[in-house]
C-alpha cells in the first residue's frame, strides 16, 4: 500500500527552534500512571510511540522540585541528578526510532499537595491547594525569594533535560497543573505587586521562566510553552481573548506553543459529551499572534480532520495524547496507506483512570498499553505460535474478538462462533445508548480485521452446546460467553436478593437494551454499579419522556466516573433532563409502587415512589456451557481437546477494557512457558540507597 496524496501535508517536516520534527505528528505530554515508579515500563511505552512514527514524543509532566510533589499521582521527577538515568532512558528509547524527545518540566504550584515530600505548597496567594481530592492543605503566597528559587529550580531542571539528551524542553503553564497558570488566572492571582494585576504582570513569571530556559538550553534544545487558552470560567478566569493577548505579548519567545484547555477535565473531554476537534473554537485564531509553530489537540481520529487543521492554518503540528495511546502506530499506518488498520480512540478515558488510581494506564482499544515492558506486549506484533493447536473461540464480544484476532496473528487456525447474527456482544448493544456510539469502534476495528483474515473461520447464528464442542475437533476451546445483569438487587451494598412482590418484573440494563421499556410513566433507576450504565440508562429514559428517580448508595450519580473526569457532566446532564437524584439510599425492599430504601448512614427507612424499577447492580457470568464441559471432562481427550478456558466477562464481569485485555492475554499466554519467578509479569524493584541507616540505631 502507498500513502494517499491527500495526507502528504501531514508528513512534511517542521522546524522547531534548533531541531526539526520529521513530520507533523506530535505526541503531546500525557500522564500514564507509571512515572518515577516504573522507569522501564514508561521508557518502553514512549519508545513504541516513536517506533510507530510520531515525530515528537513527550513525557508527562515532570516535577522539578519536592515543592512540586503531586502525589498520589505518579509522574516523572527531575528533582536532582539522581533522576538523570531514568530521564535519559526515556529519551534514548525515543531517539532509537528517530523521533524527537520532549521533557515537560513542571512546577505544579497550588496543585501540589506535597503529600510525599511534606513541603509547604507554593502559590501566588494564600489559598487552599487546588487538587482533585480537596486535600486539607494550604499553599503559602510566594515572596520574591520564592520566585527566585523557582526560577533557579526550573533552570537546573532544564539543564538536566539537556544532559539527558532531550530535544524539546517545556515551560508548563497549562490546565491548572503548571504553577505559572495560577499566576495567569485572575481567579487565583490577586497580588498587588509586579506579579499581579495586569495581564503583563500576571505573565511576568511565565516570561521569566521562558527566558531563563532559552538562555540555559536554547542553543541546542527547542523551548516549548504549554498553555491553557481558556479556563471555561467566563471573565472570572483566563479566557480565549486574554490568551490571545498573552501570546501576543510572549509569542516570539518560545520555539513552540502547545495549546490546551483548563482544567484537565476540559482538556480531555470524552466522546460521550464532546465530538472530535472540540477544541477548535478555542485555538483557531492563535496563529495570528505568533510566527512560531503551534500544536493542539482535540481527540483527533480522522485523518481528514488532521489535514484540515494544517491546511487551514489552525495548527502546524497535530497533537495527540489519547489517540496515540489507542494506536501508537497511527502515523505509520497513515504513511503506508493502511487506514483500515487504525485503532481509533473511543474517548472513554479509561486511560485517565489509571492516573487517578495510581496504576499503569490501560486502554480499551490497545490492551498492550502499560504492558510493553512488563509483559513484553507490542501493539502491532505478537510472537509466532509454538504449537499447531487449532482454537475455537465461542462468543464475539470484545474478549472473543480480540482473542480470535490475535491468535490468528500468531499463526493459529481459529474458528469464531457467535450465537447470534451480529458480532460485538455487549459493545454492539451498548453503542446504541446515548453518547456511546464511538465505543462501537472497539467492534468495528476487530470485525474488519477478522473478516479479511483467511485464517479465521467465522460462524454466525451458531449457538453451541457441549455436544457440538466435543464434536468440533478444536484442540483449544475459549469460552467468551459474556455476562448478564442481575435483577435481584445484589451489588456492592446489598449482598442477598431483595424481597419483591410476586409477579413483579425488575428490569435490567439487558432488558432495556433488548427494547423492553418500563410499562409505567415513573421509573426508579437504582445504581449500585457506579460506572456509566445507570447514568446512561437514566438519560435514555428521561429523553423518552419518563419521570426518572436515580437512587444510589453513593453521594452522586455514576460516582466512579470521577476517575474518567466525567462525573460532573453526568450529574449535570441528568439534572438538566429533570432526573431526580436521590443519594445515600440502599435498596431494602421492592413494593408494587416503588421501593423501600435505608439511609446509608442512619439506617432510617424511606419510601421512594416509582411504578417501575431498573436495577443496575452486579452481573453474573454466563458459565453454563463451561459447567457442561466440566461435567464431561473425561471425554475431552477422545475429542482432541487439550483445554477449555473462560475469559472476559464470562470469567469475571468488568470493563470493556478488561475484556479486551483478557482476549489479548489468552492469545499471548497460549503455549507460553511459565515465568521462572512464577509471576505474571516483570517487576522493577527499587534499588536500596547506599547510605541507608536509621538514626539512633
Amino acid at each position: 500500500m502507498s500513502r494517499d496524496p491527500r495526507y502528504d501535508c501531514l508528513f512534511e517536516p517542521v522546524r522547531i527552534g534548533p531541531v526539526t520534527a520529521k513530520n507533523r505528528f506530535y505526541q503531546v505530554p500525557h500522564c500514564n500512571g507509571m512515572g518515577y515508579r516504573d522507569a522501564s515500563g514508561l521508557a518502553a511505552m514512549r519508545a513504541i510511540k516513536a517506533q510507530g512514527g510520531w515525530a515528537v514524543v513527550c513525557t508527562e509532566q515532570t516535577e522539578i522540585h519536592p515543592t512540586s510533589d503531586i502525589s498520589p499521582f505518579i509522574e516523572l521527577r527531575a528533582w536532582s541528578d539522581q533522576d538523570l538515568p531514568m530521564l535519559a532512558r526515556v529519551a534514548d528509547g525515543v531517539h532509537a526510532h528517530g523521533a524527537l524527545a520532549g521533557l515537560q518540566l513542571c512546577h505544579n504550584g497550588m496543585n501540589s499537595p506535597n503529600l510525599t515530600s511534606r513541603e509547604i505548597p507554593l502559590g501566588p496567594v494564600d489559598l487552599p491547594v487546588a487538587t482533585f481530592s480537596n486535600d486539607p492543605v494550604q499553599a503559602r503566597a510566594m515572596d520574591k525569594r520564592d520566585i527566585a528559587d523557582l526560577r533557579h529550580w526550573h533552570r537546573q531542571a532544564a539543564l538536566r533535560a539537556r544532559r539527558a539528551d532531550y530535544d524539546i524542553v517545556y515551560v508548563y503553564a497549562g490546565k491548572l497543573f503548571g504553577g505559572p497558570m495560577f499566576f495567569l488566572s485572575r481567579r487565583y492571582n490577586t497580588r498587588s505587586d509586579e506579579y499581579g494585576g495586569s495581564l503583563e504582570n500576571r505573565a511576568r513569571l511565565l516570561r521569566e521562566l521562558l527566558e531563563d530556559t532559552k538562555e540555559a538550553v536554547g542553543d541546542r534544545c527547542a523551548v516549548a510553552c504549554r498553555i491553557s487558552v481558556d479556563e471555561l470560567m467566563g471573565p472570572e478566569g483566563l479566557h480565549r481573548a486574554e490568551a490571545e493577548d498573552l501570546i501576543g505579548l510572549l509569542g516570539e519567545i518560545p520555539d513552540l506553543w502547545d495549546l490546551t484547555l483548563s482544567g484537565w477535565e476540559n482538556d480531555s473531554q470524552t466522546s460521550r459529551f464532546s465530538p472530535e476537534a472540540y477544541q477548535e473554537p478555542f485555538v483557531h485564531t492563535i496563529k495570528q499572534f505568533t510566527s512560531k509553530p503551534v500544536v493542539g489537540v482535540g481527540r483527533f481520529t480522522s485523518p481528514d480532520t488532521m489535514v484540515r487543521m494544517v491546511r487551514q492554518g489552525i495548527l502546524d503540528l497535530v497533537g495527540a495524547a489519547r489517540p496515540s495511546i489507542a494506536d501508537p502506530f497511527l502515523p505509520k499506518k497513515l504513511e503506508e496507506g493502511r487506514l483500515d488498520e487504525i485503532r481509533e480512540c473511543i474517548g472513554c478515558n479509561i486511560c485517565v483512570s489509571g492516573d487517578f488510581t495510581a496504576s499503569p494506564s490501560r486502554c480499551t482499544q490497545n490492551p498492550s498499553m502499560g504492558e510493553e515492558w512488563r509483559r513484553g506486549w507490542h501493539p502491532e506484533y505478537i510472537r509466532p505460535k509454538q504449537s499447531d493447536d487449532s482454537v475455537l473461540v465461542v462468543g464475539s464480544g470484545p474478549a472473543g474478538l480480540e482473542a480470535a484476532m490475535m491468535l490468528s496473528r500468531r499463526g493459529h487456525a481459529v474458528s469464531l462462533a457467535e450465537a447470534g447474527e451480529t458480532l460485538g456482544g455487549r459493545v454492539t448493544r451498548e453503542r446504541t445508548l446515548p453518547g456511546l456510539a464511538a465505543w462501537g469502534r472497539v467492534v468495528d476495528y476487530r470485525q474488519q480485521q477478522i473478516l479479511t483474515d483467511s485464517r479465521i473461520d467465522l460462524f454466525r447464528s451458531s449457538p453451541l452446546t457441549a455436544d457440538t464442542l466435543l464434536e468440533f475437533g478444536a484442540a483449544r476451546v475459549v469460552l467468551a460467553t459474556g455476562s448478564r445483569w442481575r435483577a435481584d438487587g445484589v451489588g456492592r451494598r446489598v449482598l442477598a436478593p431483595v424481597p419483591q412482590p410476586a409477579g413483579y418484573r425488575v428490569l435490567t440494563p439487558d432488558d432495556l437494551m433488548d427494547g423492553v421499556l418500563p410499562a409505567t410513566s415513573s421509573v426508579i433507576v437504582y445504581d449500585d454499579d457506579h460506572y456509566y450504565m445507570a447514568g446512561v440508562l437514566a438519560e435514555m429514559l428521561a429523553l423518552k419522556g419518563y419521570q426518572v428517580s436515580y437512587v444510589t448508595p453513593a453521594a452522586e450519580a455514576s460516582s466512579w466516573m470521577h476517575a474518567t473526569m466525567e462525573q460532573h457532566r453526568v450529574q449535570a446532564r441528568l439534572l438538566e433532563l429533570g432526573v431526580s437524584i436521590i443519594p445515600h439510599r440502599i435498596l431494602r425492599t421492592i413494593t408494587p409502587d416503588g421501593i423501600e430504601a435505608t439511609c446509608a448512614f442512619t439506617g432510617q427507612v424511606h419510601q421512594i415512589a416509582g411504578g417501575s424499577l431498573v436495577s443496575v447492580t452486579a452481573r453474573l457470568p454466563n458459565t453454563s456451557l463451561m459447567q457442561e464441559m466440566q461435567a464431561r471432562q473425561a471425554e475431552w481427550a477422545d475429542a482432541g481437546i487439550k483445554g477449555v478456558s473462560l475469559i472476559g466477562d464470562a470469567l469475571a464481569p468488568g470493563t470493556i477494557a478488561a475484556a479486551v485485555f483478557a482476549g489479548r492475554r489468552y492469545a499471548e499466554e497460549l503455549d507460553a512457558p511459565p515465568r521462572a519467578d512464577g509471576l505474571p509479569f516483570r517487576r522493577e524493584v527499587t534499588g536500596l540507597a547506599v547510605d541507608y541507616q536509621i538514626p539512633g540505631l
